[in-house]
């Protein structure tokens, strides 16, 4: 695979964006679970920007501040020390996210269930971290897939509306699961292709983060 593409997918199918993407994916098939109509509306519009900023945004600054502090040496963190800081700062506000959730009781519990699996890889990605680099990127894909299982088991109508051109597309939640399944797929043939990992490090993501999610799941 293409280096620059790599990169891209890379981008794309990174861990921290997963829960944004659940959020959507959900909003998108069953809005009025959250106490809307749609995906415009402004509840539905902050409840995302919480969930992006929580999990993506704060995080992401969080650890970008630490290459000018000198604690890492690149945003790549190529060397498994250099991921323990950053592993624990998105911890910390995977958490508040997860505490919030639980207090306010405005979202489905499912989603909840959602947060705490994510929430339970990281950890469970830090503390292998240790000892074997593992793959945050497939700790995510694996955790996502884990989501939209869950989804077509819960829900018995498995269609998503996906805003588009002026209207709605509807699309089957089956489809969309073979889409994540070969993003999967296509990110850990990236991570292999810009040598981050060992095809050990990248399986044992997607086992990590599958079962991580189907934890959380049965915990609450």
């Amino acid at each position: 695979m293409n280096r620059t593409l790599a990169h891209v997918i890379s981008v794309i199918g990174h861990p921290m964006l997963v829960l944004t993407y659940a959020l959507l994916l959900m909003l998108a098939a069953n809005p009025f679970l959250f106490g809307v109509r749609s995906l415009s509306d402004s509840r539905a519009v902050i409840m995302i920007v919480s969930v992006f900023a929580s999990t993506v945004l704060i995080p992401g600054v969080g650890v970008a501040m630490m290459k000018p502090l000198g604690l890492v040496k690149s945003l790549d963190l190529a060397d498994k020390q250099e991921r323990i800081g950053p592993y624990i700062v998105t911890g910390v506000f995977y958490l508040w996210l997860f505490k919030n959730l639980i207090s306010l009781g405005q979202t489905p519990a499912l989603f909840s269930k959602f947060v705490l699996g994510a929430t339970l890889g990281l950890f469970l990605a830090f503390f292998i971290n240790i000892f074997n680099k593992i793959s945050a990127h497939t700790v995510g894909m694996g955790g996502f897939i884990a989501m939209i299982l869950l989804l077509l088991q819960a829900w018995e109508n498995p269609m998503v509306g996906i805003p588009a051109f002026g209207g709605t597309i509807l699309a089957s939640l089956y489809a969309l699961l073979a889409l994540v399944v070969l993003l999967a797929g296509a990110v850990g043939t990236a991570r292999l292709a810009l040598r981050a990992h060992t095809v050990g490090q990248v399986y044992l993501g997607y086992g990590i983060g599958f079962g991580a999610v189907m934890l959380g799941y049965v915990l609450i």
